[in-house]
């Protein structure tokens, strides 16, 4: 009886795995016949109809703002610092003494130079009135006359070293922080204070060499900084003659007026150079573009596939890229799910209007 039971248990065992692996079996085969049902079904994607319009071509590009004029302030002789005549942080006139150096020492030389200057310029007369009554030789005459001129020049010297002393603005400005203070030894060395004048900025950019002949001399740039919503605009003055080998960029310096005050030297704007205008232009969104090993591609709808285009494309914007090629009026092109999608592959595409 028990070998009968064996036998029942077996079978019954063996039947219940049966039947197991026919209803994993037949899920399988369902399970396939519905992903090869799916290669067939079309993906739903968005897309627009390709249309030419006139695309102002503005180039985006990183400066740097810097001071119209900016010199460092030094002195040009040692000494004590007798006077400082500036606020730090304030406005100051060209030609204003900022600080002055005590000049004791060389005043002094000057009476001296002076004394002798009139002695020589005495002598020099007397030989003059001598040579004309012949007492004298011409030479001698050309010594006086030499001494005098040499004592002369000392002084003009020593004059133009008290000049020194008295350190002006060289320009009007705004005067920075000062280093020094009465009383201080100064060389020509010691950094004095900074001197910029902001009313004016210049702004100074580089573009790829590819835009170099497309760039208008005197023509105004729109440029913004960090921390502000406003524009300002600027004018094209100079161009640099070469372009600069290293980076195959042309350097280019504007101008702007800084009429509030809030534009600082050394910091970056974010400039727009506008470029020749395109008439007929093709623009399309940026999301439509698939970057590729060997450039870009787009997929455009055709017969209710896609089709992958490749595209020569360039100046862009946030929202948009020119194509320069690849693409025509009244193509059908995909711009939602490009990522993913294959050439051939079934699409039905929603156009926008």
């Amino acid at each position: 009886m028990k070998g009968k039971n064996l036998i029942y248990a077996l079978l019954i065992i063996g039947l219940g795995g049966f039947i197991a692996y026919r209803v994993v079996s037949n899920k399988s085969k369902n399970d396939e016949s519905k992903k090869f049902g799916d290669k067939d079904r079309p993906t739903t994607v968005t897309g627009i109809v390709v249309k030419t319009s006139t695309f102002d071509n503005d180039l985006s590009l990183s400066g740097s703002i810097e001071a119209n004029e900016q010199i460092e302030i030094h002195s040009e002789v040692s000494g004590i610092v007798e006077g400082i005549y500036f606020s730090e942080g304030t406005y100051v006139n060209k030609g204003q003494v900022l600080f002055k150096v005590n000049d004791i020492e060389l005043r002094a030389q000057l009476r001296q130079a002076q004394t002798k200057e009139g002695l020589a310029a005495e002598n020099e007369r007397r030989a003059k009135l001598l040579l004309q009554k012949e007492a004298i030789s011409q030479e001698e005459f050309d010594v006086a006359n030499a001494d005098y001129a040499s004592m002369k020049a000392q002084t003009q010297l020593i004059k133009a070293q008290i000049a020194k002393t008295s350190v002006k603005a060289p320009f009007s400005g705004k005067i920075g922080l000062r280093s020094i203070s009465p009383g201080t030894y100064i060389t020509p060395t010691v950094l004095v204070a900074k001197l910029v004048n902001t009313g004016k900025l210049k702004i100074t950019f580089s573009i790829p060499e590819k835009y170099a002949s497309q760039v208008n001399s005197h023509a105004n740039i729109d440029f913004s900084v960090s921390g502000s919503d406003k524009i300002y605009t600027a004018k094209i003055y100079a161009i640099e003659p070469e372009i600069e080998v290293a980076t195959r960029t042309l350097k280019i310096r504007a101008i702007a007026d800084n009429v509030d005050g809030k534009l600082f030297p050394g910091t970056f704007a974010d400039v727009k150079l506008p470029l020749n205008i395109i008439k007929d232009a093709i623009v399309v969104p940026s999301e439509a573009i698939v970057p590729v090993q060997d450039g870009k591609k787009v997929y455009i709808a055709n017969m209710g596939k896609a089709k992958e285009v490749m595209v020569d494309a360039t100046t862009r914007t946030d929202a948009s890229i020119l194509i320069l090629s690849g693409l025509k009026a009244g193509d059908t092109l995909i711009t939602s799910g490009v990522m993913s999608l294959k050439n051939e592959a079934p699409i039905k595409v929603n156009v926008k209007k």
